[in-house]
């Protein structure tokens, strides 16, 4: 009987003894700052793409980047405008959310705009120092003529111990194509071993034809963007060669006043800035 009870309270005694242990040492977890500290993840810096206008064609992915940050930057044109990437993710932004707009100059000299995109790194470095969690948005897609990759570039070369995240976004050129074939104007951006060249508008006729006849040759379908008052130019010479009902012609892809048509119903003159032009020259030989 006294071994029995003995043995007993043994057992319980080092039942104790774990106990304390275990106490002890979450204790000490949670007095411990520096490695309550090192347990939680670092502030971080998100690059999101919110898609050519439409609040709904932003991905899941970013909707939860922009609702779990603290701090949601954006460029503006002018301190006093409104961002239009901004705008963008009007529904997904809470009234507790700070907002910092950051200075992006519309301007052609270089100099401005190379100081605008470091004072950016400097401004998004200095929140992430500070605690925050940072999402920068942009629009369209955040690596594609986006204005966050010169300040992700600025941020490797002046802070480059930062953490960034990129969540890519869905191009105007892709929402331009899926609206034209959601119209019945069916336009696939490219089939089988055709190429795909996304670029800006060339800036002559002379450069503009050229690329006409290398995508000719190529079997390459053009999405030229930043068409702009370009077209007063381009329309022409795309009804010497014929292409007019051959191309697609996209204004102001994902917002209310969007159109999306071919080009051969659009006028001649200046267009809006955002708007842009696909042209086909072909099909490949097996289609339905």
């Amino acid at each position: 009987m006294g071994e029995r009870l003995a043995a007993a309270r043994g057992r319980e005694d080092l039942q104790m003894t774990h106990l304390r242990h275990a106490t002890s040492g979450s204790t000490l977890e949670r007095r411990d700052p520096e490695r309550l500290r090192l347990s939680q993840p670092a502030p971080q810096l998100t690059l999101v793409g919110v898609g050519p206008g439409d609040p709904e064609l932003l991905t899941i992915a970013a909707v939860k980047a922009i609702e779990a940050a603290t701090v949601v930057a954006f460029p503006v044109a002018r301190l006093d405008a409104d961002g239009m990437a901004a705008r963008i993710a009007a529904p997904w932004i809470g009234s507790q959310q700070r907002r910092l707009p950051l200075l992006f100059p519309m301007v052609v000299e270089a100099e401005p705009r190379r100081e605008a995109w470091h004072q950016a790194s400097d401004a998004l470095a200095a929140e992430l120092a500070a605690g925050e969690t940072v999402v920068l948005l942009c629009e369209g897609d955040s690596s594609l003529y986006a204005s966050c990759s010169y300040v992700l570039l600025a941020l490797a070369q002046n802070h480059p111990r930062c953490a960034v995240r990129v969540i890519p976004g869905i191009t105007a050129v892709a929402a331009a194509a899926a609206a034209a074939s959601s119209t019945g104007l069916p336009w696939p951006l490219a089939l089988q071993q055709e190429s795909l060249l996304i670029r800006p508008t060339p800036e002559t006729a002379a450069e503009f034809e050229h690329l006409l006849d290398q995508a000719a040759a190529s079997g390459t379908v053009l999405a030229l963007l930043k068409l702009g008052h370009r077209w007063s130019w381009v329309q022409p010479l795309l009804a010497a060669r014929g292409l007019l009902d051959q191309a697609l012609f996209a204004q102001r892809v994902g917002w209310p006043d969007q159109l999306v048509v071919s080009a051969e119903v659009v006028s001649s003159a200046d267009q809006p800035y955002f708007s842009l032009l696909m042209i086909r020259q072909g099909w490949p030989a097996v289609l339905p």
